[in-house]
């Protein structure tokens, strides 16, 4: 790992170049110790966070080292630990939320990942696969078609109250809003699929709400329509279930996006030559990675099973045990954009928050997540805000809905690659994400990185 000696010598050779790429505005102080830099620069250096956390890599204005940690700044300096991460592809998003991961290891924490994207060069492994292994992790995959792992939307590891909350969601999800009886129908159909599998001793499942929902009781049916014969109330009752019924079976359907991943009982199948027992090797991991690269990220099936796992994990994964965890979220458009998911991931993110939780979120664009009170509230929980280079016009898109300041807006079309502005909680810098070899060998999906920055 580069020392803050290290990455003020490399800041100070030239950071306006790495900044902007304009070799003339090149400063070179007299002294490269970091307080001698910071106080060349102090018209343009930012206050520091402080020197307890995992290195990032030299603020390019001062020179000093950009130390970062989320749990050591919570409270006087962050009010939540939570990150977004934005940028254009190839700018240096992922080698950064990988290397971040790994150092944050070093100091103990655990860590779970969404991870989307296969890698460019071994197209059977998603991108978190080598720095997973590398630390001795396990890789969780989901293949559609049921020989992966599946996670029950119903598991007793997941409160009751959640798992109708969850599958409401699911259901309003890949179909359409339930109105009042609706919801009422679903709420009883769960109860009893709930009852008649601990009955049986297994856990319920999806299937087993829908095979409530089209065999009401008379007492339920009749509680929802009390002006009609104990017949007609019955019929009524499967009438307005039947959609409900029909939105679950797609969500279990052998030839859907999510077959066999939330159909039945919880699986947890490690991938490659791993022989270790599933659940506990995940519960114990230094490093999840939960590889949804064959999941269709252009329908529903992807947030669906974001929104489970995150579920789930909360429940199952996250341990009142005094130790820190950072789950990421690639591609987490899909969950701040759709109202439903936002609300949801909202919510478990004030619970987790209680239990040590970091989460970070990794965008594209500000432009793919629509200007609802659901998403600005889930993006008002980042607290901290990493953007790489943007064009002009999502820049400006990106400062006005995350409040940058004016020069961030100009800043952030011209950030070389690997540079990004960082801004906690109103303290904005432009700092250069460094990484040591080691990382360099597992934590870059771009062949054409350059040497001693990342992209």
């Amino acid at each position: 790992m580069p020392t803050v000696a290290d990455l003020t010598r490399s800041a100070v050779r030239g950071a306006a170049t790495l900044y902007t790429g304009r070799k003339e505005t090149v400063r070179r102080p007299v002294h490269v110790a970091a307080t001698t830099a910071e106080s060349v620069y102090l018209p343009s250096a930012a206050p520091g966070l402080g020197t307890s956390g995992v290195i990032i890599g030299p603020e390019l204005y001062s020179g000093k080292g950009f130390i970062y940690c989320p749990w050591q700044l919570y409270g006087d300096v962050l009010p939540g630990p939570n990150m977004l991460v934005q940028g254009e592809t190839g700018e240096g998003k992922s080698a950064l939320v990988e290397s971040y991961a790994l150092r944050q290891i070093r100091f103990g924490r655990q860590v779970a990942v969404f991870s989307v994207k296969r890698q460019q060069d071994a197209a059977e492994e998603d991108e978190w696969a080598p720095p997973t292994r590398a630390v001795g992790g396990v890789v969780v995959s989901f293949r559609p078609g049921g020989d992966g792992s599946r996670i029950n939307p119903l598991d007793p590891a997941i409160p009751a109250h959640l798992q109708h909350w969850l599958v409401r969601t699911m259901v309003e999800t890949s179909s359409a809003a339930l109105g009042e009886r609706a919801q009422y129908a679903l709420s009883t159909a769960h109860r009893v699929a709930v009852t008649r599998a601990a009955e049986l001793g297994r856990p319920a499942t999806l299937q087993g709400i829908g095979t409530a929902l089209l065999n009401p009781s008379v007492e339920a049916a009749t509680y929802a329509y009390p002006d009609y014969s104990a017949e007609d109330a019955v019929r009524q009752m499967i009438e307005v279930g039947r959609d409900v019924a029909l939105a679950i079976h797609r969500l279990c359907d052998p030839s859907g996006d999510l077959a066999g991943m939330v159909d039945g009982p919880t699986r947890i199948v490690l991938s490659g030559d791993d022989d270790r027992s599933g659940l506990q090797s995940l519960l114990d991991a230094p490093l999840v990675d939960f590889d949804l690269s064959r999941v269709n990220a252009n329908s529903a099936a992807l947030p669906v099973l974001m929104a489970v796992l995150g579920t789930w994990l909360n429940h199952a994964w996250l341990r009142a045990d005094g130790r820190k965890r950072i789950l990421v979220v690639e591609e987490a458009w899909h969950v701040i954009s759709d109202p439903k998911m936002a609300v949801l991931f909202e919510e478990l993110g004030k619970f987790a928050r209680g239990l040590g939780l970091s989460m970070v979120a990794v965008i594209h664009h500000m432009s793919d997540i629509d200007d609802t009170p659901e998403a600005a509230a889930l993006l008002k929980m980042a607290s901290t805000r990493v953007v790489y280079q943007q064009k002009a016009g999502e820049a400006k898109i990106t400062a006005a809905r995350l409040g940058l300041p004016e020069w961030a807006t100009d800043a952030i079309p011209r950030l070389q690659r690997g540079v990004a502005v960082w801004d906690v909680a109103g303290n904005c810098q432009v700092v250069q994400h460094v990484t040591t070899a080691a990382e360099r060998q597992v934590c870059f999906s771009d062949s054409a990185m350059t040497s001693g920055s990342a992209a």
